[in-house]
């Protein structure tokens, strides 16, 4: 027993060293050292002196070096959840039934970046009203006001919900409509800008509570946080180079959306191939759960045949008629909620029929009309309507049939309009590595 646990012992002994041998010592994003090996000079520390030298080294180094901050990794914003990036079969699944033919199969790949779990809801973009009130004019407050009547239908007495839906305590939580793709955009630069000035205040030591952002544990981070405001002014955000300070949140390219939508994680085999693709942001070709507790529920937020928007009283099939709460139906495997149904979600892209054509493979948007000038199309003559102010839209939504729950599918409106069945979320790039 004894010679056995000498054994053991010298093994693991001989395994630490092995390992301690080969492990790499080569600076990296996360860990640079502390000299800089293009030019040999010490790297200065935090308060802004140079890093502790050896005994009997020359002290000639200077105080004020180039500064590297502790960096452990990225701050995670409010809402945001981690989608790694991949190759992945960008385009339609299903039969073209609209004979659109604009979204034609092809393989791209996606860096990794972040991505709301949820979509904007009512409370959120009242937020953003109320600060937009109290630090902007009135004209740019009455930009920013959702379009309310958007309810409004000579046919249907949706009144109610032109006054309730956005500002009662009852719909908080659902998603936010009325909506056009340039008020999505200018309410992702404000959130840019207030989550960082909460960053600012927390790295100055002026907020310690009530933070929405992510506090990392790692040793190391504390310094970053209160070193961030190094190379700014106290006003300003913390500079890019502290590693404390968020990038900006953005609507996701239409790529980027289809990519998170299907969330083919979970479906490798023998190396990279895939067993299947997906129709839907989940597995298999129904729209209901398979198992569990809540088997033969719906999966989605949808309308599910003509005049068939929730069923039967007392066995609804997907629970709401109009839109729902935005953690209502369960996520996708990325842990993405309502990445078909409920309502359709603005995306960065410029509409183009011919974008699968014109594309690079890496990182995929269609910002204008590059390489597909809008001058080809006759809108005037009205035999077109493409042009660059046409902004995609996908997911489907409470008032949509089942075909537009697809990741595949496109559609387009103008990027000054809006509608009851179109929402947003947010996305945000990630730094650094792939994972």
């Amino acid at each position: 027993m004894v010679k056995f646990s000498m054994k053991a012992a010298i093994w693991v002994l001989a395994a630490t060293v092995l390992f301690s041998a080969c492990k790499s010592k080569h600076p990296s994003s996360l860990n640079p050292g502390k000299k800089s090996t293009a030019t040999n000079s010490d790297f200065a520390s935090k308060n802004g002196k140079k890093s502790k030298k050896k005994k009997g080294a020359a002290d000639s180094q200077e105080s004020d070096g180039f500064v590297v901050l502790p960096y452990k990794s990225q701050v995670v914003g409010p809402n945001l959840v981690f989608i790694e990036g991949g190759r992945f079969t960008m385009g339609a699944l299903e039969e073209d039934v609209m004979s659109t033919h604009d979204n034609r199969e092809r393989t791209v790949s996606v860096q990794s970046f972040y991505m709301d779990e949820t979509e904007i809801a009512n409370l959120h973009y009242l937020e953003y009203l109320h600060y937009t009130q109290r630090d902007s004019s009135a004209e740019v407050y009455a930009k920013a006001l959702p379009d309310t009547t958007v309810w409004y239908d000579p046919l249907s007495f949706n009144d109610s919900y032109v006054t309730y839906y956005f500002r009662h305590p009852g719909f908080r939580m659902y998603p936010v409509v009325g909506i056009s793709w340039i008020q999505a955009n200018d309410y992702s630069t404000w959130r840019t800008n207030f989550v960082n000035s909460n960053l600012a205040k927390q790295a100055n030591g002026k907020s310690k509570k009530g933070s929405p952002i992510k506090r990392s544990k790692k040793k190391g981070q504390a310094a970053a946080e209160s070193e961030a405001l190094m190379a700014s002014s106290p006003s300003a955000r913390p500079a890019v180079e502290s590693g404390y300070v968020l990038p900006d949140y953005r609507l996701p390219t239409e790529a980027e959306w289809e990519y998170a939508s299907k969330a083919m994680i979970g479906t490798q085999y023998a190396d990279e191939n895939q067993s299947n693709q997906r129709i839907y942001p989940w597995d298999g070709s129904s729209l209901r759960n398979p198992r569990g507790k809540n088997k033969g529920q719906m999966l989605a937020n949808f309308k599910r045949a003509r005049g068939d928007y929730a069923g039967i009283a007392g066995k609804s099939n997907d629970g709401a008629i109009i839109t729902e709460e935005i953690y209502k139906y369960p996520p996708n495997d990325f842990g993405l909620y309502n990445m078909a149904g409920n309502v359709n979600e603005w995306v960065y892209d410029v509409y183009r029929p011919l974008s699968y054509m014109d594309f690079k493979d890496l990182n995929p948007l269609r910002r204008d009309g590059f390489l597909d000038d809008e001058k080809r199309y006759d809108a005037k003559n009205s035999n077109s309507v493409v042009n660059d102010k046409l902004r995609v839209y996908k997911g489907g939504s409470w008032n949509d049939v089942a075909y537009w729950l697809s990741p595949g599918t496109r559609r387009f409106l103008s990027q000054d309009s809006s509608t009851a069945t179109i929402g947003f979320r947010c996305a945000m790039i990630s730094t650094g590595r792939n994972k």
